[in-house]
């Protein structure tokens, strides 16, 4: 699998979701022209806007559902390579099939459009999986690496299905196995960062932003959680931007061609990222009121799941932004002026995090 470098077309499928946004935007500031999938052109109007100033550079495909059939058949035609990241991230999911069959359908499908046109030229494809493919829980500290597989997922989903009680399967355990089953190569942990797709409602957050939102900016539901959950919960994340060059990476790496790799910027849990937003100067204005929890007790806490990211270090040569609130981490660079207010509009501001 040759690498691609710009001016090359790349195919980004689902674009307008979260972390697809981003690899659009990263792949357009590099040169590269990008056709992006939406369910509906309405959909991808707004990207149309957000990316208005790269000219014919970005253009917009319908595919109302991955998982059908030739879904992609006509998106892959002419493009030199593809940014597979349409996938289901939710925990509402009753019947796993809900998750598991866009993302095995999609991923498959999407591979079978490729090998059905006789003038493909699509040298790579990069697929967006998860660190759900990976670990596993353990009562003890375990480092994973990109050899370990989860398949203690599909084991619960079997035992369910055993006992003729499928849908009553564990949500995680359904997200999980919807990776497992899909998954080929970049591996991210929870995705946090600034949102650039569209967000018309605190209801419209994306998964992960909106659990960020409800531990993190929302002193109400972070309270209602308690001191020790916001202490002792949390694992591993990445900044969505630094997924957004992981994939342009591993189009550009030729050493990347056919590896598997585990992005991860480190650990983390809410008290966390709770400190790095209380030590904010100014602090971020809001409509709720900042938690605070016990200042330093994610410090201390024990975590169970451990990524070793050695490998994409080594040949992506990726590079992690942390969390920190001192004006040079995480925290410090996500400050943008829109965000979506409790009211529902859009209102100049300066927030941090950019997820209300």
């Amino acid at each position: 699998m040759p690498a691609v470098q710009p001016p090359a077309k790349v195919l980004v499928s689902g674009a307008t979701g979260y972390i697809a946004a981003w690899v659009v935007r990263n792949l357009l500031e590099r040169g590269y022209a990008v056709r992006g999938t939406a369910r509906s052109l309405t959909k991808g109007d707004f990207l149309k806007k957000v990316f208005a100033s790269y000219g014919d550079r970005f253009e917009v495909v319908v595919v109302e559902d991955i998982a059908k059939d030739g879904a992609f058949d006509e998106a892959v035609k002419g493009v030199d390579a593809i940014e597979h990241t349409a996938s289901p991230f939710h925990m509402n999911a009753v019947d796993p099939d809900e998750l598991i069959k866009p993302a095995v359908n999609g991923t498959v499908g999407i591979l079978k459009s490729i090998l059905k046109d006789g003038s493909t030229e699509v040298k790579r494809v990069v697929i967006t999986s998860s660190g759900a493919a990976v670990l596993r829980e353990d009562p003890k500290p375990i480092t994973f690496t990109e050899s370990d597989w989860n398949n203690q997922c599909l084991e619960i989903l079997k035992k369910y299905e055993n006992e003729g009680r499928r849908n009553e399967a564990p949500n995680l355990a359904k997200y999980r196995a919807s990776k497992t089953l899909a998954e080929r190569l970049l591996n991210p942990p929870f995705v946090f960062g600034p949102a650039i797709h569209e967000v018309t409602t605190p209801a419209s957050l994306n998964t992960s932003a909106a659990i960020f939102y409800n531990y993190v900016a929302d002193g109400a539901k972070a309270n209602a959680a308690g001191n020790e959950f916001l202490a002792n919960t949390g694992t591993c994340w990445i900044d969505v931007r630094d997924l957004a060059e992981a994939h342009a990476l591993a189009l550009g790496k030729e050493a990347a061609g056919g590896e598997r790799f585990i992005v991860s910027a480190g650990l983390w849990k809410w008290q966390d990222f709770i400190d790095a937003a209380n030590d904010l100067s100014p602090p971020p204005k809001l409509s709720t009121t900042l938690p605070v929890g016990i200042r330093g007790a994610g410090k201390t806490a024990e975590h169970l799941t451990i990524y070793d990211t050695a490998k994409a270090s080594r040949i992506l040569g990726l590079k992690y932004q942390d969390y920190r609130g001192d004006g040079q981490g995480y925290a410090g660079r996500l400050r943008s002026p829109r965000v979506v207010d409790k009211d529902f509009g859009q209102r100049e501001k300066s927030f941090n995090f950019r997820f209300l």
